[in-house]
């Protein structure tokens, strides 16, 4: 069972543990050489981040990529400067995730709600979100799901629209509910170094 070797993968990868700051932040090395950096409140054992690293063909350690949390911030340019940088208007993708639902925030985006559809692709495991005025067209898939192989219930997913905010929640399934507790009962067990272990490749 494709959830079962997911949930096996975790349990056998190398995990160091490291409080600070209110977050639990965990760092897994898995036996393909992957890497996977995640945050949790220590309050509310809520993930607040995770980010994954693979080396590259010739081994070399490559950049962090963000899967769940606020994207990384790309340099400040001074207004004098050649460097073209992102609109600060432009729609901003992240996601946030909830307990009981995957949750995704576009911010930046100024139309009512009806103009919006959020829809679920089951044959290319994706979800769409696009606007009748065509001013927004977003394609992304759910790794979680992917990870576990669990098909995509159009049921489960949602939107709403606020102070030009478009959310889209997917309610998670009971397998990955499931699969969470038995991770966060399994992170809670490992000892917490304290901020400054230099071994801690978290930072």
């Amino acid at each position: 069972m494709a959830v079962q070797s997911w949930t096996e993968i975790l349990k056998s990868s190398k995990k160091t543990a490291l409080i600070h700051d209110g977050k639990r932040k965990i760092h897994y090395l898995f036996t393909d050489g992957k890497e996977m950096a995640e945050e949790y409140d220590l309050k509310t054992d809520e993930l607040i981040g995770r980010k994954w690293r693979h080396k590259s063909m010739l081994g070399a350690q490559g950049q962090w990529t963000v899967e769940v949390g606020e994207p990384v911030a790309s340099p400040v340019a001074s207004p004098d400067s050649d460097v073209i940088k992102e609109n600060c208007s432009n729609p901003v993708f992240m996601r946030k995730d909830t307990k009981t639902s995957f949750q995704w925030r576009i911010r930046n985006l100024p139309y009512p709600k009806d103009v919006f559809s959020v829809l679920v692709e089951p044959s290319e495991r994706h979800i769409i979100i696009k606007t009748s005025n065509k001013k927004y067209y977003k394609k992304f898939s759910i790794p979680d799901l992917d990870r576990s192989q669990l098909p995509l219930d159009s049921s489960a997913l949602s939107f709403t629209h606020a102070n030009n905010t478009l959310i889209v929640s997917y309610k998670k399934p009971k397998e990955v509910l499931t699969l969470e507790q038995e991770l966060l009962k399994e992170l809670k067990k490992l000892k917490g170094t304290a901020e400054g272990d230099v071994d801690c490749k978290t930072q």
